[in-house]
């Protein structure tokens, strides 16, 4: 395994120090309370951004929360839609709120952030069909809530990713609204678990390979239908087509592989995608960038990029 860097590895300790359970091994609400109360106490103060709303939209089984970030801006924004990780059965708006507030900032835009039914009370596919609502609302209101109805992409780190590149590909397949791009931050991207990262990193830090495991039986607990692409986007049958890419990796991480994977067989099918690596960063790094400096540097390249999507966007749509 890498060495871990040291900005992290102090704040790894820090959290050790807490003593927080195994949160595989308690009640999902206990394991839920404690993400959010781990993000709050370590990964730093949240960072200003121009405008903060808290946002109720339609789901497909009942109403979904969601917080409205925006950057400082003289007129309609881009839109930035997030998915939060947590494995599809952790995680919400506010343990991902460091994140959000950071890329909002990067990328100048108006971010949405979203809160998906979890597993295992919902398992696969609920977190799909509400992304993919989600998606359509925002899409649908961007006017209203001071976005660029035609400057639209998705991000999401870990299960989100797998959320937002679910939601690419159908996009791709006009069953969502067209996209700018989409920012996959260590994604979960396939249901194989027995990748070379994934014996490599097998005890890493913050994402082991056993609670992914867990995560994976949470989710679909159908072990065959975790064949389906929109659970494991790699397993498409094709990729041409779908919005640019980039995939932000931690190097310490099961996941590695997977989002390497990824990553080239979109460049294969013609879609640029850019793989950008931090190999001594562990699994959950982007949500601390006023403390570790491999997050801000990309929450930065991930808003630069965006930028640069956002750039072009509207000519391309006007085109078409």
């Amino acid at each position: 395994m890498s060495e871990v860097h040291p900005q992290l590895s102090a704040l790894l300790e820090r959290i050790a120090e807490a003593g927080y359970p195994d949160q595989t091994k308690v009640p999902v609400e206990e394991a839920r309370r404690i993400t959010v109360e781990r993000a709050r106490r370590f990964y730093g103060p949240p960072e200003p951004v121009d405008r903060v709303e808290e946002l109720t939209l339609p789901g497909p089984a009942g109403p979904l929360r969601a917080r409205l970030y925006a950057a400082a801006s003289d007129g309609p924004m881009p839109v930035v839609v997030y998915f939060h990780g947590g494995g599809w059965v952790l995680g919400d708006v506010d343990s991902h709120d460091n994140g959000a507030r950071a890329l909002t900032n990067s990328a100048g835009a108006l971010t949405v952030s979203i809160e998906y039914r979890r597993a295992p009370e919902h398992p696969f596919p609920a977190a799909v069909e509400d992304c993919l609502a989600a998606l359509t609302w925002v899409a649908a209101h961007a006017g209203a809530l001071g976005g660029d109805a035609r400057r639209i992409a998705v991000a999401g780190d870990s299960a989100g990713g797998n959320l937002a590149a679910a939601c690419a590909l159908h996009s791709r397949d006009g069953a969502a609204p067209p996209l700018a791009f989409q920012l996959l931050i260590y994604p979960v991207l396939d249901s194989d678990l027995d990748t070379p990262s994934y014996r490599a990193h097998a005890e890493a830090p913050m994402l082991t390979a056993e609670r992914m495991a867990y995560f994976w039986r949470c989710y679909v607990p159908d072990a065959a239908r975790r064949r389906d692409w929109r659970c494991a986007p790699l397993r498409a049958p094709e990729l041409a087509g779908v919005a640019p890419a980039m995939i932000v990796a931690s190097g310490i991480d099961p996941l590695w592989s997977e989002g390497l994977a990824f990553a080239e067989r979109l460049r294969a099918a013609g879609v640029a995608a850019e793989h950008v690596p931090f190999p001594r960063m562990t699994h959950a790094f982007f949500q601390a960038p006023s403390l570790l400096e491999d997050a801000r540097a990309a929450i930065d390249r991930a808003g630069a990029a965006l930028m640069r999507a956002f750039a072009t966007e509207p000519d391309r749509a006007a085109a078409k």
